[in-house]
């Protein structure tokens, strides 16, 4: 099936998300569709998915002028999408997740679902248990069923929104190889992405956008410098990364024990001084968010003490933590760390922690524009958080830290930024660091951890390797301590 889309314009208010794309997709080809943050590129797909209504152009599916009003309509015609976060019912099995959507009428089919789903399993090598729970498949297991959901409902075009975030290695190179596949059996793939790496990897032909525009659009071969013209329009310099004294201790975990009901991590000690950046590494739910809510203190360790910049922290509250100069951000941005329906101007306000009892909304409407200006969010005071692309949230996290913090805790800091994003952040970081912050993050990214990282703590099974000079630490060691090798 073939893909046309011709002008096509959708706004938000004064947002110009889409700004007049016109770009061609060719049966049996993956088509990358690669922007920064905000670049428009989700819109466009739940466009063209039903999801949303455009305001102006045409679809055109094998020459023929399409409209969908839901995405049911666009399923129907062969168009289907997975999103960056699979939308499935965690608390319900594999087979009934995968009978959502076909028109059984009435009674289900559910002998001939299940026979379907084993079909797929089969052909493209997964291994997922019809009667497990949604619930306790990792992401990459979560895209995999829904690759078989949608090709089961007759999608041709199947539409993948950043699939690589939050997905292990061995899982990008699994849902890789069914890219390849799927498209060999003549499926039109298109792959949105901000990771110049996977477009090079996977991708025939890219189409790059910028701020709601077509930039530019190249066939392999092509080049990382050719990618980042387009998406930046510039080539983007390396930041250099300086040394730094570093000062009196800030953080001392002392036999520090963390656990939940899944695991139990003892036994942990650091030291952490100012200016310091500690790497947390390892298999994601190896311990590293547990120890960071703990030095957070958002949850109590179990055992062992827990000492910031001198004061034994043991059993105090979370407003005490903040009092000791201790921030934390999470990796859920909108979950944890915003609150979805507030604006941008009281979310500064409740930033502030101020004592008084009425609010200057006038002030407080200039401070978050000079806080958006400052931090370059692209939104207005009176945007709402949830409407403000990944990036963009982070930004908005960022600024609203305090001026002054002794520890800084930060789970998957630049998870799914693009790059010039993910420099902004850690140029952020590294100037909080400059001034004193000690930095604890964790990654799954291990480029990052190496980067930007004095030591490295390694996390695996429930256990912890020493803190390790990330100078003196090989990439292949790191890999070793990660699987459990000499821990």
């Amino acid at each position: 099936m073939r893909l046309e889309l011709r002008n096509i314009h959708k706004s938000f208010g004064s947002v110009h998300a889409n700004d007049g794309i016109t770009l061609a997709v060719e049966s049996g080809t993956i088509h990358g569709l690669l922007g920064e943050n905000g670049a428009g590129k989700s819109t466009l797909m739940k466009v063209l998915s039903g999801f949303i209504h455009r305001d102006a152009g045409e679809i055109r599916l094998d020459g023929t002028p399409v409209e969908f009003k839901s995405p049911a309509e666009a399923i129907r015609a062969g168009i289907g999408m997975l999103h960056q976060d699979p939308l499935d019912f965690p608390p319900l099995t594999v087979l009934d997740n995968f009978l959502l959507g076909r028109n059984d009428g009435f009674m289900q089919h559910r002998g001939q679902a299940l026979a379907d789903l084993r079909k797929f399993s089969s052909q493209f090598g997964f291994d997922i248990a019809p009667d497990a729970l949604v619930s306790a498949l990792t992401v990459g297991e979560r895209q995999q069923l829904e690759i078989m959901r949608l090709l089961s409902l007759g999608a041709k075009i199947l539409i993948f929104d950043e699939p690589t975030t939050g997905i292990s290695l061995p899982q990008k190179i699994k849902l890789f190889e069914t890219l390849r596949l799927l498209a060999k059996q003549g499926m039109t793939i298109i792959f949105v992405t901000h990771k110049l790496e996977d477009a090079e990897d996977l991708c025939g032909k890219v189409t790059v956008l910028r701020l709601g525009k077509v930039t530019g659009e190249v066939t392999r071969p092509f080049t990382t410098d050719q990618l980042v013209k387009l998406m930046f329009g510039q080539s983007l310099a390396v930041s250099a990364r300086e040394a730094i004294a570093l000062g009196e201790p800030v953080l001392e975990l002392r036999n520090v024990c963390v656990a939940d009901y899944r695991l139990r991590v003892p036994d942990i000690n650091l030291q952490v001084c100012a200016g310091e950046v500690i790497g947390l590494a390892g298999i994601e739910g190896s311990g590293q968010r547990l120890l960071l809510r703990a030095c957070a203190g958002l949850d109590q360790p179990v055992a062992g003490d827990i000492w910031i910049a001198g004061m034994k922290m043991n059993r105090q509250p979370y407003q005490k933590f903040l009092e000791r100069g201790v921030a934390y951000l999470p990796a859920g941005r909108l979950e944890e760390g915003l609150v979805p329906g507030l604006n941008l101007t009281e979310h500064f306000v409740l930033a502030q922690r101020s004592k008084q009892f009425f609010i200057n909304w006038n002030l407080a409407h200039g401070q978050a524009q000079a806080k958006i200006a400052e931090y370059s969010i692209r939104g207005t005071p009176n945007t709402r958080v949830e409407a403000l692309s990944g990036g963009n949230q982070q930004r908005a996290l960022l600024a609203l830290l305090q001026p002054e913090l002794n520890l800084l805790l930060l789970e998957h800091p630049t998870r799914g930024l693009d790059i010039e994003s993910t420099m902004w952040v850690w140029n952020q970081l590294l100037e909080r660091r400059r001034q004193g912050t000690s930095i604890i993050f964790s990654s799954a990214d291990l480029d990052e951890i190496f980067e930007y990282s004095d030591r490295i703590l390694v996390f695996s099974g429930g256990r912890v390797a020493k803190a390790l000079n990330a100078k003196e630490t090989s990439v292949q060691q790191l890999g070793e301590l990660i699987g459990g090798k000499g821990l």
